[in-house]
């Protein structure tokens, strides 16, 4: 009875949202460290293909993000051709197709999880695990800042794990960053960002708690204990992030974004007033221009040089191979091996692996689905619950792309596992019981919507 489709979804979830990506393996001995994510996913995989093996494809649930991770993963395995020749040469033609296998990998949980989508019910409860969860990963994370020991990495002491490293730190604004349960801590900033909207959704539509003003209190504590984690964090990519996506919904729900500013803006001067150091790091110092400016020029030709002194050469690499770039896998930044600089831009570096036609890709899988998700908000006939969820899961998503900017995302697979939960559960609310949304359609008055594009 536990290895059921819906069990296992929540356990992948909770592996995703809890267990820290490149520091836990299985104690296997089998010559590479078998991260539990990649355990449980790849098994899934195997019980997926049996299942419609046995039942055939019709048995399938429509995914809807079929043809933008095509064209992403075939955009990709184009720059590997454009620059085949070369990166055989320079024995990097390897690495690049490990990239692609990599993210087909982490974009097979968006076929996964939209298949072990079943009912309401079980969506309902997939959205408030990952909101609690993420409460709970930002209560942890502010006591790690204030203990300097993070919770996450003492796993292996009650789990049959064993740890691949725990070196991480970094300082800022007088102590210690957290990590928590991410990779870094820009990556459990954009992680908080992107399950407050679902928080957000859940104050209106989740049937617990019963009572309007017990069920708005509780949820609003949960985005309490996220935004502490993100100050714990101590990044400004969070801040920058939460912006981009006050203003999305500014434009397309004024009246939402005007009760969250009355609600926002208190708090935000409470913070001010309590953690002035932590609050002046990562907001204040937003508005001073020329001071951010300043620090994003940094260390030119040098390791960890800022991203604006990224800019000049990147460009001029961008200009001669401006098609397919260098190839997808060709840019090293870490190890023995390295050619190459860290840039924090997923969309930069992208650009210079695989040129314009990787940024088609990007923007097939991370652009276009917000339009698709936006246009069923807006224009669906389905019921209001479900237009708002798409609606809270394309603010996360313009959050994730903004964040793409400052960090280098693909390489920080917990944000990009989360997202591809997301589009599952946007695929469900798109898709589940859309029959019945026609068939009241066709019986609409003449000029009201007559099908949902999905």
């Amino acid at each position: 009875q536990f290895f059921n489709w819906t069990t296992m979804l929540f356990v992948l979830t909770a592996v995703v949202l809890l267990v820290p990506i490149r520091r836990y393996a299985l104690p296997i001995p089998v010559g590479f460290a078998l991260e539990p994510y990649r355990v449980l996913i790849a098994g899934l995989l195997v019980a997926l293909a049996i299942s419609v093996l046995r039942r055939g494809t019709s048995s399938l649930k429509p995914i809807v993000w079929g043809w933008p991770i095509a064209i992403f993963l075939w955009t990709m395995f184009a720059s590997l051709m454009i620059n085949a020749v070369t990166l055989t040469e320079t024995e990097l033609i390897s690495g690049g197709f490990a990239n692609i296998f990599q993210l087909g990998f982490l974009l097979s949980v968006i076929v996964l999880a939209r298949q072990m989508l079943s009912t309401e019910r079980v969506t309902m409860i997939l959205l408030n695990v990952i909101v609690f969860a993420g409460a709970f990963v930002g209560f942890l994370a502010f006591v790690e800042r204030l203990t300097r020991r993070n919770i996450f990495l003492m796993l292996h002491q009650f789990l049959p794990l064993t740890i691949l490293r725990d070196d991480a730190e970094s300082l800022r604004a007088g102590g210690g960053r957290a990590y928590a349960s991410s990779q870094h801590p820009i990556a459990l900033a954009v992680l908080f960002c992107m399950i407050i909207p679902l928080a957000i959704y859940l104050m209106k539509f989740s049937p617990w708690p019963r009572f309007a003003f017990t069920r708005k209190l509780v949820y609003t504590m949960a985005i309490g204990a996220m935004a502490v984690g993100m100050l714990a964090a101590v990044s400004r990519t969070g801040v920058v992030t939460l912006g981009a996506m006050f203003l999305f919904v500014l434009v397309f729900r004024p009246k939402l974004a005007g009760i969250l500013a009355a609600i926002g803006i208190p708090l935000v001067v409470l913070v001010g007033l309590v953690l002035p150091q932590l609050f002046e790091t990562m907001v204040l110092s937003l508005f001073d221009i020329q001071g951010v400016i300043a620090s994003q020029l940094t260390s030119p030709g040098m390791a960890g040089q800022g991203r604006l002194a990224d800019l000049p050469d990147a460009f001029r690499e961008f200009g001669q191979n401006p098609i397919g770039g260098t190839g997808l896998g060709s840019r090293i930044v870490v190890g023995d091996e390295r050619n190459a600089q860290i840039l924090d831009n997923q969309w930069l570096g992208t650009l210079l692996e695989a040129g314009a036609v990787g940024i088609v890709g990007l923007l097939a899988l991370f652009v276009w689905p917000v339009f698709v998700m936006m246009r069923f908000a807006l224009r669906s006939p389905a019921p209001e619950s479900r237009r708002f969820l798409t609606f809270a899961i394309a603010t996360s998503t313009v959050g994730y792309v903004t964040a793409m900017f400052f960090y280098d995302a693909f390489a920080f697979m917990q944000t990009l596992l989360l997202l591809a939960i997301l589009y599952a559960i946007a695929a469900w609310a798109m898709t589940e019981g859309r029959e019945t949304w026609q068939k009241g359609t066709d019986a609409a008055p003449r000029g009201a919507a007559k099908e949902v594009p999905v």
